[in-house]
């Protein structure tokens, strides 16, 4: 059985909640769930063994980036909450899902294992 906890980060001024669950995978990137190496630049959340996000919440601008690293032996997932992000954004999660329902029926795949990363770009402006 594993947890998963709420995280919140801002794009612009709207909040994006995210999921994070524990399990075994790699990393992907924001576009294609291909693994990716660990961008530079950006806002970096550690993902960590007590299944928490650190930090828990972050603010950023359009054309920004976050890091979600696996910085523990326990993977984890980035899981975008739909009613959290703005009407005319891209769905997005680490696996490369098109909707939270697939992201969270097809766990563990798209989880980010242990020195692993996943980044998105948050492009559309919050409400």
């Amino acid at each position: 059985m594993y947890e998963r906890r709420a995280f919140i980060a801002a794009a612009g001024t709207a909040a994006v909640a995210l999921a994070g669950c524990s399990s075994d995978g790699g990393p992907t990137d924001t576009d294609s769930g291909t693994p990716s190496p660990t961008p530079t630049g950006g806002t970096v959340v550690e993902m960590t063994d007590e299944l928490r996000f650190e930090p828990a919440t972050v603010t950023v601008g359009v054309g920004e980036t976050v890091v979600w690293e696996t910085v523990g032996s326990v993977a984890h997932s980035v899981t975008a909450v739909e009613d959290g992000i703005p009407a005319d954004a891209d769905y997005w999660a680490s696996g490369g899902f098109d909707s939270e329902a697939a992201a969270r029926s097809s766990y563990p795949d798209g989880s980010v294992g242990s020195g692993e990363t996943y980044s998105h770009t948050f492009e559309t402006a919050g409400e």
